[in-house]
């Protein structure tokens, strides 16, 4: 590992860089060493996915201190991912709260040492109880590793603070370990982007995941114009109507399929070059043919890649058989947040 430089000391701009990158250096070290112990603790690994992925309760974390925050950290994103958790301070836990543990719940318990009294402690009193425990800890000698139902070693960390005293490195490893162990029980349970999307309806995340028909406020059959394409541009404008609120016409073929695009932005560069001559010309020439599209079926977040992609302002939805159903204007994207005007 790169030496560090004294926690203490004035350094110039270079010095402080090397520092900076000394702490990263050493917490990149530690999960490269977590990486390469899961063929020797894969066993441990497996019963604890099993026992996170068939609780019929909550995931109750628990740890002190700084393994204490890292612990609500991992409970949150158990929550995020379809597994009811919640956080409970061991010391409380003692104290009047182990009633917030019941016996189809699981219990995840954070200790570097693997010998914090009030973990451990807490570890002994759910194992009689039978409530099944996962411990994480440095490692399955610990206190805390013999007496739990499964067992994550950390192994041996040189924290990234010069003492070796600050929790750093060793807490990084943990909230590493919490996200690969929500991650691998919900994929063990199959947890989808609609299931991901129920349990984040609000925010940016919740409206990446939206069905973009739901969102649509420009819809055939209300305020978009559907042209057919063998038609001048002249009488595809006097078709789409006086009351055109979208910012382009939808071109389709005989049979009714999407076949282009005509934009108020192609319109003012045909007249541009062409003057009122170009409105003689057949649309089919002028229109953006087969435009980058949406499906039905797709999401938001499609959308948002679309214009970040190709810099569009409207972007076509259509069906399953390529019939058009409305537009996405790109300021409707801006309204929901999810891009930037």
């Amino acid at each position: 590992m790169t030496a560090k430089p004294s926690i203490n000391r004035t350094s110039s701009e270079s010095e402080e860089v090397d520092f900076l990158r000394s702490v990263f250096e050493a917490e990149s070290e530690t999960l490269e060493r977590l990486v390469a112990r899961l063929g020797e603790d894969a066993e441990e690994w497996t019963r604890a996915i099993s026992l996170v992925a068939g609780c019929g309760g909550h995931v109750v974390v628990s740890g002190m201190g700084k393994s204490g925050l890292v612990g609500a950290k991992i409970s949150a994103t158990l929550s995020s991912l379809g597994r009811p958790s919640h956080a409970l301070h061991p010391a409380e836990a003692v104290h009047g709260d182990l009633g917030r543990i019941r016996r189809d719940d699981v219990a995840l318990l954070l200790s570097y040492s693997g010998e914090t009294e009030e973990v451990v402690a807490l570890g002994s009193i759910l194992k009689t109880d039978g409530v099944p425990c996962i411990g994480i800890s440095r490692d399955g000698g610990s206190s805390l590793g013999r007496i739990c139902t499964a067992h994550l070693s950390l192994g041996d960390i040189t924290e990234a603070c010069p003492l070796n005293l600050a929790p750093t490195a060793s807490t990084t490893a943990m909230i590493a370990v919490g996200d690969a162990l929500a991650l691998a029980a919900a994929r063990r349970a199959d947890f989808d982007a609609d299931a991901f999307h129920r349990h984040h309806p609000g925010g940016l995340l919740g409206a990446g995941l939206r069905p973009i028909v739901e969102t649509l406020r420009f819809r055939v059959g209300e305020n978009v114009a559907v042209v057919a394409d063998d038609v001048t541009v002249r009488e595809a404008l006097g078709a789409s109507g006086d009351d055109r609120r979208t910012g382009a016409i939808l071109l389709v073929g005989p049979e009714g399929l999407l076949s282009g695009i005509f934009t108020d932005g192609d319109l003012r560069r045909l007249v541009n070059t062409a003057g009122s001559q170009g409105l003689e010309r057949p649309i089919a020439e002028v229109m953006t043919r087969n435009p980058r599209h949406l499906s039905e079926t797709d999401l938001v977040r499609d959308a948002v890649r679309l214009v970040r992609e190709r810099r569009v302002d409207e972007i076509p939805v259509v069906d399953g058989d390529g019939r058009p159903l409305g537009i996405v204007d790109v300021q409707d994207l801006v309204a929901m947040k999810v891009v930037r005007d």
